[in-house]
């Protein structure tokens, strides 16, 4: 089983994943996962707190994947140990805790899954760089064009989609006071390109679906 939910900012909506608010855990297997679309926010400080929500979610019958937002702590994202996993590779948190990187294709269940993370801050006029913001919230050229790559490995065809930020054309369609960017329109180019079934981000705190391919999530699950 695959579910993807949206952003958990730890500890703030981490609650979520706990066996109340998502009884259908219990039925799930470490070969089971649920996906984060960004801001996991469990790799920031690494404080005592920060060390028991992972611990709380590493003994979870499920693996817990996520892709990067934008409150992310990436100067720690960054130093965690690379591995593979399904067709690509993966930041390692802790057993069955793992961050999916950008521009990944990887092969789930049979499932193709593209992933890339990041999206803008509204609030970094307030923020300290390299404290509680990093310009790692916004795609380098180089990953923009490792995505293009490995898409293109893939014959620009994979079964679903998830990021954090959306496509500008969505965004302006479903939360146009955002502004748009170099991700945005970087998602779009690969959104008119790309030939996929579903589309999933987080982000925006909102559970909404524009149509049939493309959904907000926050604290709703969908199964895939």
């Amino acid at each position: 089983m695959i579910y993807i939910t949206g952003d958990t900012h730890i500890p703030v909506d981490i609650q979520r994943l706990s066996s109340k608010n998502f009884p259908r855990g219990k039925e799930m297997t470490k070969n089971d996962y649920v996906i984060i679309a960004g801001d996991f926010g469990g790799v920031w400080d690494g404080t005592n707190e920060e060390k028991y929500w992972i611990k709380w979610l590493k003994e979870k019958s499920f693996s817990v994947l996520f892709v990067d937002g934008n409150h992310e702590n990436f100067d720690m994202l960054k130093s965690l140990p690379e591995i593979p996993f399904c067709g690509g590779m993966v930041h390692k948190v802790d057993d069955g805790i793992y961050h999916l990187m950008r521009g990944e294709v990887y092969v789930i269940e049979g499932k193709k899954i593209f992933t890339f993370g990041g999206a803008s801050s509204h609030d970094k006029d307030i923020r300290t760089e390299g404290k509680n913001w990093w310009k790692d919230e916004l795609p380098s050229n180089a990953e923009m064009e490792q995505a293009r790559k490995k898409l293109s490995d893939y014959d620009f065809s994979v079964d679903y989609v998830i990021t954090h930020a959306s496509p500008t054309s969505v965004q302006e369609a479903l939360f146009p006071s955002y502004e748009t960017n170099c991700l945005t329109d970087f998602l779009e180019e690969i959104k008119g390109r790309l030939n996929y079934k579903k589309w999933f981000f987080g982000h925006y705190h909102k559970d909404i679906r524009l149509d049939e391919k493309h959904m907000a999530l926050f604290n709703g699950f969908e199964k895939i």
